[in-house]
């Protein structure tokens, strides 16, 4: 019974015996160390773990000591390759047997960063339909106003002011309407996200063909539900201003990979669904400035001096309509954007 219930626990739970010897391992610790407890059982834990900080030295002084001892925040490297954040605890359970608790913290640490990102970005976005208010009812007027001048002008020459300052009020009016993102809601329909990702390479060659675009397509992705034309534009968005970024720096060998994955049993702000389609857009050029991580989806930030800061922020106002989000990871040589977009599956997610 007490078996069945540790199976099935969401935290990886593992049995060792004195010699740091695996001898059982539940359902979520296979999944987590990417490994069947078929091919580890009698293996010791050094053989499955890789560690920035040693784990063992900590089940060795939790033995010897007979005493249990917990771990904040430590890395590991399971077999897959991909470093991980974790809590463990080690519990001596008698002089040869020790349980040892790993809870994963990477996800539950970006869940709390995606919460607050979906925050900011409705508080962003209430803030900018009350500007785009204020700002657009006075523009009205002026040009109302210059329209009626002009007709009194009989000099040619100051009719040009009034076009100008009519032109001006278009522009402003426009500036406004694209700080509140797409002005339609999305038409839902199947797409397929790698025809999407080829309509973007493709203008992006016509644009930049000195930039390198591979492609790392997972081919089992189904198809999506969502507005296609605006999966391009959010997409092209990021895409630009990743070569943006690599032609400004003038990185000698620009590269950009596209890149799919599916994501299982992935939770987006405060919902999990049972897959997620991850579109990776990764360049080699300068990263992103320090200063501008916390606000680069914001409407009119940008680190470029003739950006609109506008690309990102209608981007992941896109995703938002298609219940996902964009995360970034940037660090000089590399910046990845991930665009995180759920599969609904016979009307489920």
């Amino acid at each position: 019974m007490y078996q069945r219930l540790l199976e099935h626990l969401t935290t990886a739970v593992l049995l060792l015996d004195g010699d740091l010897k695996v001898r059982w391992m539940n359902p979520a610790a296979e999944a987590l160390l990417a490994v069947s407890i078929s091919r580890v059982l009698g293996a010791r834990l050094e053989g499955l773990l890789g560690e920035e900080e040693a784990i063992e030295d900590v089940l060795i002084k939790a033995r010897d000591a007979f005493h249990p001892y917990t771990q904040r925040e430590a890395r590991i490297i399971p077999m897959s390759g991909e470093p991980l954040t974790v809590d463990y605890t080690v519990t001596p359970l008698s002089a040869d047997e020790l349980l040892l608790e790993i809870e994963p913290r990477d996800r539950l640490m970006q869940i709390s960063r995606e919460e607050a990102l979906t925050t900011r970005q409705e508080t962003i976005k209430v803030l900018a339909r009350g500007l785009a208010h204020e700002v657009k009812n006075p523009l009205g007027g002026i040009r109302g106003a210059a329209q009626l001048l002009e007709r009194d002008l009989a000099d040619p020459a100051l009719k040009e002011f009034t076009h100008i300052i009519v032109e001006e009020v278009d522009r402003l009016r426009d500036l406004v309407d694209s700080m509140l993102g797409p002005n339609r809601m999305i038409q839902h329909s199947p797409v397929n996200i790698h025809k999407v990702l080829e309509r973007v390479r493709t203008l992006l060659i016509a644009e930049h063909p000195q930039v390198r675009i591979e492609r790392d397509y997972d081919p089992s992705l189904p198809d999506l539900s969502g507005d296609e034309a605006q999966l391009i534009q959010a997409i092209l968005n990021v895409a630009r201003n990743a070569v943006q970024a690599m032609t400004d720096a003038q990185v000698e060998a620009p590269k950009l990979v596209l890149r799919t994955r599916a994501r299982r049993q992935f939770t987006l702000g405060a919902e999990r669904h049972r897959l997620v389609c991850d579109v990776g857009i990764i360049d080699n050029g300068p990263g992103v400035p320090d200063t501008l991580q916390e606000t680069l989806f914001f409407p009119m930030v940008s680190g470029r001096a003739e950006g609109s800061g506008l690309g990102l922020s209608i981007a992941q106002s896109i995703l938002h309509q298609h219940q996902g989000l964009i995360e970034c990871e940037s660090q000089p040589g590399r910046t990845e954007f991930r665009l995180l977009i759920p599969l609904f599956i016979d009307g489920s997610s």
